[in-house]
């Protein structure tokens, strides 16, 4: 029998890619598809095929088993508290329970995050899936990760963890992604006229997903740098490292082909590098690694709103349903119901 899903939060664009993996995933059935506020009337639906969405009605999620919650920074603490009451599971898609340390979390996203977000962020497990699979399993609520920190984190904490890097030198970590990673909602950066045929550093030194890399990573020597690319979806990301004594590109591929062995979203290359367009509308995070000078670079690739957001999400939530990890994600994807 199929598990019921809710995704509140429906209109946006992680919403609507949940949707459309649900929509093909032979396990989960959509009950409901709802904004993320009371009171808010739902905007019609685009185009014929597309299912209307409901207002926020809490009590219907007594019919589901399973809540993603793709709200803006700030919205999710209230619904969770309250999904979780009904007996449901939880898959937070903003940044609500992402961070550890309450302080640093209103240091970073202000002081907009109702009370409820500070008590469950204790129980939340932060999902970054290959690294967390056994607490995902177990979890009632998971605090998906950050697109950036998906990209940047797969591919050094094996190196980390393997005592590979030098950590008196600083990681580069020089981003590029697709101008989806904003979210739906306009402003003058992400217009047409100011993205297309333009590319540009955008917060420089002041991005919201640092302190989650520091946290994820362990240290505060990673450096990053975020660009804007003209494209909708994809994260490109460029990592510089200066190896450990004695380590070569050889040593770190050998160290992420053994930790990712099996693994069926983390393809390690043997050769050539990661491209978007080979991630677009998948799960897969891909890495490719190159010496250049006395540093060790590794370049990863995911699209921003599937491994990086909606693909993840499901990832979670199947194994929190006691479901197939990759059920509705190695398909094919459907391409024409796909945002953009």
């Amino acid at each position: 029998m199929k598990r019921r899903i809710a995704i509140l939060g429906a209109t946006g664009y992680t919403g609507r890619e949940v949707l459309r993996i649900a929509r093909n995933h032979p396990d989960l059935e959509v009950a409901h598809l709802m904004t993320a506020r009371a009171g808010v009337d739902p905007e019609p639906p685009d185009l014929d095929y597309d299912p209307p969405t409901e207002r926020l009605v809490l009590d219907k999620l007594r019919e589901v088993d399973g809540v993603f919650l793709c709200t803006p920074h700030g919205a999710a603490g209230p619904l969770a508290a309250a999904a979780l009451e009904l007996g449901c599971k939880v898959v937070d898609l903003s940044a609500d329970f992402r961070l550890r340390d309450e302080r640093v979390h209103r240091a970073t996203y202000g002081d907009t995050t109702p009370g409820a977000s500070a008590g469950l962020r204790d129980i939340a497990v932060y999902g970054l899936t290959e690294h967390a699979r056994d607490a995902v399993r177990g979890a009632q609520l998971v605090a998906n990760p950050g697109c950036y920190p998906t990209a940047v984190s797969l591919p050094l904490l094996p190196l980390l963890a393997a005592n590979l890097v030098d950590l008196d030198a600083d990681v580069v970590a020089d981003c590029k992604s697709g101008m989806s990673g904003a979210g739906r909602t306009p402003k003058q950066r992400t217009h047409f006229g100011d993205v297309h045929e333009n590319f540009c550093a955008y917060s420089v030194g002041d991005h919201r997903h640092v302190p989650e890399m520091h946290q994820m990573l362990g240290t505060d020597r990673l450096l990053f740098v975020p660009h804007l690319l003209p494209v909708f979806r994809g994260i490109l990301a460029t990592l510089w490292v200066r190896p450990a004594a004695g380590v070569d590109a050889t040593r770190v591929v050998d160290c992420l082909r053994a930790r990712y062995a099996g693994e069926p979203f983390v393809r390690v290359y043997a050769r050539g590098l990661p491209e978007l367009d080979r991630v677009r509308l998948t799960n897969f995070c891909d890495v490719g690694v190159r010496t250049v000078g006395n540093r060790i670079v590794l370049i990863s690739a995911i699209d921003n709103l599937v491994k990086g957001a909606a693909g993840q999400a499901v990832q979670n939530m199947n194994l929190m349903l006691g479901l197939d990890e990759t059920a509705g994600l190695l398909d094919g994807p459907a391409r024409p119901e796909a945002v953009r």
